[in-house]
């Protein structure tokens, strides 16, 4: 949370981290917990650049990251997905609890464009099955994230 008020979320999303039920382990889940539309959840993925750097994607539920497109949008020859230990290494958290901030060093970070599509949309909050509220805009802002789109339109 300390992380999310330094980044200029605002108070109200942090007053409404909840915790999720152990069973939600996919984005339909958590929506499905949260009463909102897939798109809406933020999944925090962590990938390995050709340069062997992490790279975080925060990507819409909704769609699965086109690998081969965002290494090109990126100038990069490829990505692939981070394991656990190189995941806990950048980000000092596990996955499945990622959140946007609180790493222990900056991390190049892209923001799904889809995002934007919903008014409120639901990250990860530092530890297995917490989440909070914030907006596309607030999210990008936070992480200091680029705007990207990371998958096909369908």
């Amino acid at each position: 949370m300390a992380a999310l008020r330094a980044g200029g979320a605002a108070e109200g999303s942090i007053e409404r981290m909840r915790v999720l039920p152990d069973a939600v382990s996919t984005a339909q889940a958590a929506a499905d917990a949260l009463g909102i539309q897939v798109g809406q959840i933020a999944n925090s993925l962590v990938f390995r650049t050709d340069q062997d750097q992490p790279l975080l994607v925060l990507a819409s539920g909704a769609h699965r990251v086109d690998t081969d497109k965002l290494a090109a949008e990126l100038g990069l020859r490829t990505i692939s997905r981070a394991d656990p230990k190189f995941v806990r290494a950048a980000t000092g958290q596990v996955i499945g609890g990622v959140a946007p901030v609180g790493h222990p060093a900056k991390l190049r970070t892209v923001v799904d464009v889809a995002l934007a599509d919903h008014d409120e949309i639901w990250a990860a909050g530092g530890v297995p099955h917490a989440v909070f509220p914030t907006t596309f805009d607030e999210l990008v802002a936070v992480t200091g994230g680029t705007a990207t789109a990371v998958a096909d339109a369908r």
